[in-house]
Order: structure tokens, then sequence, then C-alpha cells
């Protein structure tokens, strides 16, 4: 890539909060400051920007924050941004990259989702270099094996339907345990899988979500000895506690649903996030100190790349329908 001069670089998070994001924070400024560029972090993502909250970052503010859950710079959904009327929008993005520019900012790293990747590309179109991070519990951006946060999310899954699985074996019940992913089903599949999920409910599969289908699940299980059950649910699919009621009153099995919510997104971050986080950070620096922009960190078949942000949002994510095929196998009711 051709050399281009990068003075300043702001950091801000977007959208979701996840796990390892701090990490993140933490590996753009110090990558930074040790190549002589000062780094700025944006306050409340978007939102702070366009309310000009932009402080000065420096080794010993990121310092000791690397194992904290959520983000120190805190993170907003900003509407402006996506105002129904374009020119408003149009306006906003405009507002917010002349205020970037007032700070000395001509590089800027984002991490967050693909709603997020939109504002990078929004803004980088009035002469500020971005770079995306892909930040998200969800494991929902497709040009990417791994998303910030998707670690922590699955292993605080897992603990829970451990956890869910004593009481239930203790009672000889029914947990329907309800994972987030309100479009995406990774979280529901890696943890269901290796929870030992009966059956594993995903949106990009509803039909799993037939009532007679988990009823005779269940019913063959019991069947064959087994005396409690485990259902997995993503947040797209959701009705768990209607669920849990129907397989009770159908059955007379006890029943409890459990819906984790966003306990799921707090916590420390595993070793696994920290370390994608900190390598992505890095990374990202080194791509805006080369003169690269409109550009994605990705994690894909083992190495650290980059997309054109144009191309990373135009891929199609496929679910992992190999885990989902794996636990047909290996669960009990085949």
């Amino acid at each position: 890539m051709e050399e281009k001069r990068i003075r300043t670089i702001g950091v801000l998070t977007s959208g979701g909060d996840a796990q390892g994001m701090n990490a993140c924070i933490r590996a753009v400024t110090r990558s930074a400051l040790n190549k002589g560029v000062r780094v700025k972090g944006i306050v409340r993502g978007y939102s702070g920007l366009l309310e000009n909250d932009i402080k000065d970052l420096n080794a010993v503010s990121v310092g000791n924050i690397m194992h904290k859950g959520g983000t120190v710079l805190y993170t907003a959904r900003c509407p402006e941004f996506i105002d129904p009327d374009p020119a408003k929008a149009q306006a906003a993005i405009n507002r917010a990259a002349n205020i970037a520019k007032a700070h000395g900012i001509d590089g800027l790293v984002v991490i967050g989702g693909d709603g997020s990747f939109k504002g990078a590309q929004a803004i980088s179109k009035y002469g500020i270099n971005v770079v995306g991070v892909p930040g998200t519990i969800d494991l929902d951006i497709a040009c990417t094996d791994y998303t910030i946060g998707f670690d922590s999310a699955v292993n605080i899954a897992l603990e829970a339907i451990m956890r869910l699985r004593d009481t239930s074996s203790s009672h000889e019940r029914c947990s329907v345990i309800e994972v987030m992913g309100h479009r995406c089903g990774e979280i529901a599949l890696w943890a269901g899988l290796t929870g030992g999920a009966d059956a594993i409910l995903i949106p990009e599969q509803p039909e799993t979500a037939n009532f007679e289908n988990i009823l005779r699940v269940i019913m063959e299980n019991r069947a064959r000895g087994k005396k409690d059950n485990i259902i997995v649910v993503a947040e797209g699919i959701g009705g768990s506690v209607e669920l849990a009621k129907r397989i009770e009153k159908e059955i007379g099995i006890e029943s409890r649903a459990t819906i984790l919510g966003h306990v799921q997104r707090g916590g420390q971050p595993t070793a696994v996030d920290i370390k994608h986080a900190s390598m992505m950070g890095a990374y990202a620096v080194d791509l805006l100190l080369n003169g690269a922009n409109n550009r994605v960190v990705a994690f894909k078949k083992g190495k650290y790349v980059d997309f054109d942000i144009d191309e990373a949002l135009a891929m199609h994510r496929e679910p992992s329908w190999d885990i989902e095929e794996v636990n047909r196998r290996i669960s009990t009711y085949y």
C-alpha cells in the first residue's frame, strides 16, 4: 500500500457491547503511540462524536482495562446516521467528519458490527481513513471467522446450561434455555453442542422449532431412560416461556424456561477474546499507517486479513451447519 502519514487516530466502540472491546481499545492506543501517533478516544460511538465528546488516550489511561467487560469508551446507537430523510442523515455524517477533523483525527478505528461499519463507510467519504474491527458477540459478520466477544458469550451460555442441567437432573424436568442471537444462531449452536442439548432452535432454520418434533424428541429420549432434557433456543426464535408451558401441558413433564439475556454480554473476556482483540486492534493501526482506507479487519482461515468494507457488507453469512448436523448425530434422539 502507498504510505500515508497519519498523525492522529480516533477509536470508538459502536452498537452492542462485547467482551474484549477494551482489549482492542488498549491495543489500538498503544500500537499507535509506539509509532509516534496520537490517539483520541471517542465516547459513546457516533453519538458521542456528534456531541464532540472526545478525549486524549495515552498508555496509562488504557492500563488495566483489557480484562474488564463492556467498553470504557461506552457505546450507543446513533439515530442521526440512519435518519429516514437521506439529506438529514448525510448532514449528520458530514458534521461528524468535520468534528473529527477539528480534533486532528485523520484515521479512525471503529469497533463494532455491520451497522457500525456502514457508519465508517459513510465517514470515509469525507477524507478520514477508516478501519473496522469486528466486535459483536453474535458472530454475525460474514467476512470473518471470528468476532470479538463471541467466545466469552458462548462460555457464559455454556456455564448457565451446565448449572441448569444439574437442577433439571435433580427434578427430572425439561429446561428451555434462550440465548442471544436475534438473526444469528451461532451462540445457540456452539453452546447447545457443547452443553449436550437435545435440540437447538436457530432463526436460520425456523422449521426446527416445530412443536410436534420437539415433543417427539423429548418423549423418545424419556423412553430411552433419559430423566432430563435441555432445549437451547436462539433469541430470534423466541417463545421460550410459551414452549416450556406447552411441553408441560402436553406431556406432563415439569418444564422451566430461562432467558439468559444480556448477562451474556458482561464479565471478564476469555483469553481467546483478549488475544483476538489485541491482534485485530494492532492490525487495524498498521493498516491505517500504511494508508489503508475503508477496510475491515478479519480472522480468516487462521490468519488476520482485511477486506474492503463494501465487499464485507455484501457478503452472505451461512450458519455453522456442520455443528447443527453433528449435534443431531450425537444427540440421543437420533
